[in-house]
């Protein structure tokens, strides 16, 4: 019996380590697949995060092309409205060569005399409805509405941007 004793001590104390180091590497075993089951989920949401950043700066570079387009279209517009201007006056210029200079001066004043007729029709025309309105008792809300309507602030802005808005371009 005693060698049987003997025996199943030396059996336990030779097998119980071997029987807690499989229990320790299971263990060991089950947390490294727990940490590489987070790794892996960890490098799919970088990778999402990363295929939406890249995605994002495509966006972004896609914008600067387009963006770089239309200011090219603007430039070259305005380009050719210089072009468009210089080729007008070079025309002027060249049908003044052989003509004297009071043929030049009067060439040189149809626009702004035809402006500043209208101008002073328009004014002279104005004057006459407010004052016959004034006159006969109209409301100054309604006189000033027929007077300064949309046509009227269409003319009058057309007349401006005819004289000094194309200008500022060819400068």
């Amino acid at each position: 019996m005693l060698t049987l004793l003997s025996t199943f001590l030396s059996f336990l104390m030779g097998g119980l380590p071997k029987l807690l180091d499989f229990f320790q590497d299971r263990q060991d075993k089950s947390h490294e697949l727990k940490l590489a089951q987070m790794q892996t989920e960890r490098e799919l949401q970088l990778a999402a995060a990363g295929y939406v950043a890249q995605q994002r700066i495509e966006e972004i570079k896609l914008d600067e092309i387009k963006t770089q387009t239309q200011s090219a279209e603007k430039v070259s517009l305005i380009d050719a409205q210089k072009a468009e201007m210089n080729a007008i006056y070079a025309h002027d210029t060249s049908l003044n060569e052989g003509t004297s200079t009071w043929m030049k001066d009067l060439r040189a004043s149809v626009r702004p005399v035809i402006t500043y007729g209208f101008f002073f029709l328009l004014v002279g025309i104005d004057a006459v409805i407010a004052y016959k309105g004034l006159t006969t008792g109209v409301d100054f809300v309604q006189l000033a509405e027929q007077l300064w309507d949309d046509e009227t602030q269409a003319l009058f802005a057309s007349i401006i941007a005819f004289h000094f808005g194309g200008r500022a371009f060819g400068k």
